[in-house]
């Protein structure tokens, strides 16, 4: 199969991936194939990535001193633990701070303040030689395929500037023919052909260089790698191979992914566990089965009331958010949902909405809710506005055939 249709070296897609060996030293065996959630961890293991009140603020200034007039709270407050083998998916309305948590996250963003670490180590508070070193367990592939890859660079130079940065009379990546050599084996494990090495960014499709992005985001072998968009620039039919490609790749090296996506049936086929953001907060929680059948918070039920059914014998009552969203520069007080929240307008627009912040806590199972009034949405409602089946027409019709044999008795 060519690289062109984005399979895999010696296999379809979805079937497996040829993975390079953690030496450098050729492809190894042909890894079994991920079955989207199965494939990973079952979510109950140790906790790689923990994230606690992470903030990160952008100063605004103004007048004509260009003193600081406020902040935009872009992230405010934000806390989660992530498992070792899983895919925590986190998803939200464009400007909610989903990229920025996520590059605060790895260092690419320094942060106003909070804690996380990584398998124990402080990410925010190392330093020099120490923080290069920790870059190694924790990459990302961005979201613009054609933009985070440099037009005047050839690909072997593209995938291998993380090897130069972390070369060492170790591992040998400062050797030409030993980088190349590993280039060219992660190449292969994303699907494309090793002789790519020499081109440039502008002869490849889209999908072609989102894998180029995740070779080099693989190529330092790490632990944990922040997914920001990564198929929300592509074609539908590219992005089913890339998921499958992400889920491969998962199995075949032991990876841990935060998978940023506003895309929920994505993030429902290749999520774990699943957060919710809105303003910079953090407002729901939970296991990817649970929430997508019982979500407890409004924002979350509006959001899975506008995904497109594609059964017509599916039936949504949409919930249509009323207003804009608010600034990240000035977030209402209070729930920052409530200017927007439809449970509250029909429980009166109680006061403790906008008084009082709710926390984000566990209403059972490990679900987390942020929000007061959670148990007010019931499993009816949601099944009214998330879809209920309807029967078909010749379902009804034997249901009713049924009903007026039974009703009419013994002839």
């Amino acid at each position: 199969m060519s690289a062109g249709t984005g399979g895999l070296p010696g296999t379809a897609v979805g079937q497996g991936v040829v993975a390079a060996t953690p030496g450098g030293q050729g492809a190894g065996a042909v890894m079994p194939a991920g079955q989207g959630r199965a494939a990973g961890t079952s979510g109950a293991g140790e906790t790689l990535v923990a994230v606690q009140d992470l903030v990160k603020y952008y100063p605004i200034y103004g007048g004509l001193l260009r003193r600081k007039i406020g902040d935009v709270k872009a992230v405010d407050g934000v806390g989660f633990d992530i498992r070792r083998g899983e895919v925590y998916g986190l998803v939200g309305e464009s400007g909610c701070g989903k990229s920025t948590l996520g590059k605060t996250l790895i260092r690419l963003l320094e942060p106003t303040s909070g804690r996380a670490t990584i398998g124990g180590e402080d990410i925010f508070a190392k330093k020099g030689n120490d923080l290069r070193r920790l870059r190694r367990r924790m990459q990302i592939i961005f979201q613009d395929p054609v933009g985070s890859l440099n037009p005047r660079m050839p690909i072997s130079d593209i995938i291998g500037e993380g090897l130069i940065a972390q070369a060492d009379s170790e591992n040998r990546w400062g050797d030409r023919k030993v980088r190349d050599k590993r280039v060219e084996d992660y190449l292969e494990a994303v699907g494309l052909r090793r002789d790519y090495t020499r081109r440039y960014p502008h002869e490849f499709s889209g999908g072609q260089r989102q894998r180029i992005g995740i070779a080099r985001a693989l190529v330092l072998e790490p632990e944990f790698v922040v997914c920001d968009e990564p198929v929300s620039a592509l074609d539908v039919s590219i992005q089913s191979q890339i998921l499958n490609l992400l889920l491969d790749l998962r199995r075949a090296f032991g990876l841990t992914y935060l998978f940023i996506a506003h895309n929920l049936s994505v993030v429902q086929y290749l999520s774990d566990r699943v957060g919710v953001m809105y303003l910079g907060k953090l407002v729901e929680e939970a296991n990817v089965a649970e929430l997508y059948v019982r979500p407890r918070h409004p924002y979350t039920v509006a959001l899975l009331s506008a995904v497109p059914e594609p059964d017509p014998r599916i039936r949504k009552k949409r919930l249509v958010l009323k207003g804009d969203v608010p600034s990240p520069a000035a977030p209402p007080p209070g729930c920052r949902f409530h200017t927007r929240c439809w449970l509250r307008e029909r429980l009166g627009n109680p006061a403790s909405c906008e008084t009082q912040e709710p926390p984000l806590r566990d209403t059972g199972t490990g679900h987390r809710v942020a929000c007061h009034f959670a148990d007010q949405v019931s499993d009816s409602l949601v099944a009214e506005v998330v879809g209920r089946r309807v029967p078909s027409p010749a379902a009804g019709v034997a249901a009713s055939s049924a009903t007026a044999d039974a009703l009419s008795g013994p002839g």
